[in-house]
Formats: C-alpha cells, structure tokens, sequence
C-alpha cells in the first residue's frame, strides 16, 4: 500500500510571520504516521524549508509553467521551484482551472514539465455542483483525469487529488458514499491504463472543506490515501488533528 500523504495547500495566504505555524507544526510532523506536505506560496517555500530544518516536511508549489526558462513574466518553472527547495507542485486545481483558464491539456504539459525537473505532480480533478446535479461527475472527472495525466509516468511521481468544486472553502463536503464512488471509479481508471501494481500505488487525495471534526470518518473511505487540506492547513492546532487522524487511519 502507498504511504499516506496529508497535504496542505496555503492558496494565496502567507507571510513570514506565518512561519511560526510550521514551527508549531513539527511536533506533529515528527510524529507522524504519514507523509506530509505543505504547499505555500512560492515567495515562503525557501524559507519555510529552513524553517522546517531536518523535519521530514515537504515542501511543494501550488503551480508551474510548462517551460524550463524563458520569456513568460510573472511565472514560475519546475526548475525553479525545485531550486528553491520544492518536491512536489498542485496542477490542475479548479481555482487555476477557473481563474487562469487552464485545460486538461495545459495541465498536462505542465505535469511532463514537472515530472521531468523530479517533482512529483498532484494533479487536480473535481466536478462543479451543476454538473453534480447533472449526474456528470464520473464522467467529468475521468475526463480530467485521462486529458490531465501524461502518459509514462511512474506511480512515485504522481499524485491526484479529487476536489469536488462545490465543496472546496464552503463547508460542504460530499456524503462519503460519494467520495468513495469517485475513488474507486479513479482507482480503476488508473488501474486500467497503467496496470493494476502501478495503477494501486499512485496516492488518491480527498479535499474540499477537510477538518479535524470530519477527517477520521473520511479517511476511513475507500480508497482514499490522504487528503488536499486548504483553510485547515494554515494553523498548526487544525494541521496537526488531519495528521494524527491520517497516521491511525487504516
């Protein structure tokens, strides 16, 4: 079985002073039963890799450009992250999909670019509510998820996340009979196209509105290896509880 991966996203939230929530943090990482990842933004990664000292914290991106290098102002390489101090990177998260109007298809180049430098990708897929209502959301997800991920890759070096769009920042959280129906339809998908060894080793996440109140009953889900936290993951106190709860997981 893989190794399960509690991971934070800080979205555009942090500052220095906010470091002193990692330093908090590194008890519970310490102890951990678990992989754990902190993806801050790009200005706090160096540092919050100094913070973190010789704590098995991972430190990743929330996003990165195709390219190596080049004319692209503003944007940030898989090189560069990896420089910096980063070993993994979000792809494909719907606030990217939505605000930035990227494409399975961008994703994807983006997920080779990254897995090329030695990141490893946690590509993003999730329904909107309309298309839930819709009765779409298998087909949706498993479109993102085949139009997303480059084909070739080893199961070390990806990671996908399932966000239902509705649930992420609201409160809302699908029933668990629903996270598990997607899990287990991407299990098979992934089964399917890479082989059932590979196909089993690449880590599926669960986010949208994850906290400590509801973290134990989620992992206990089928097929969920971990889960993508947002808000929870800014203070250490909230962190550290979906830690704890991911490491007795079974």
């Amino acid at each position: 079985m893989p190794q399960k991966l509690a991971a934070g996203n800080w979205k555009m939230n942090g500052q220095a002073a906010d470091l002193a929530e990692i330093e908090a943090l590194l008890p519970a990482v310490q102890a951990a039963r678990c992989e754990v990842l902190i993806c801050p933004p790009a200005t706090l990664i160096d540092r919050m890799r100094r913070a973190a000292g010789s704590a098995p914290l991972a430190i990743g991106g929330q996003d990165c450009h195709a390219a190596k290098s080049g004319a692209h102002t503003g944007d940030i390489s898989a090189a560069m992250l990896k420089d910096a101090g980063a070993s993994h990177v979000i792809l494909g998260h719907s606030e990217r999909r939505q605000d930035h109007g990227e494409t399975n298809a961008s994703v994807r180049t983006k997920a080779s670019a990254a897995i090329a430098e030695g990141l490893v990708a946690v590509v993003c897929v999730g329904e909107t509510l309309a298309e839930r209502e819709a009765n779409r959301t298998l087909d949706v997800v498993g479109g993102q998820l085949s139009g997303s991920v480059p084909d070739g890759i080893s199961a070390e070096m990806l990671v996908i996340a399932y966000e239902p769009v509705w649930a992420i920042g609201t409160g809302l959280t699908p029933t668990l009979d629903q996270i598990g129906e997607v899990h287990d339809a991407l299990r098979a998908a992934l089964a399917g196209r890479f082989g059932a060894e590979a196909g089993s080793a690449i880590r599926l996440l669960y986010g949208g509105s994850v906290k400590p109140d509801n973290a134990v009953e989620i992992f206990g889900v089928s097929n969920v290896d971990g889960a993508l936290v947002g808000g929870a993951s800014l203070k250490a106190k909230d962190f550290g509880a979906i830690i704890a709860a991911l490491g007795t997981a079974g």
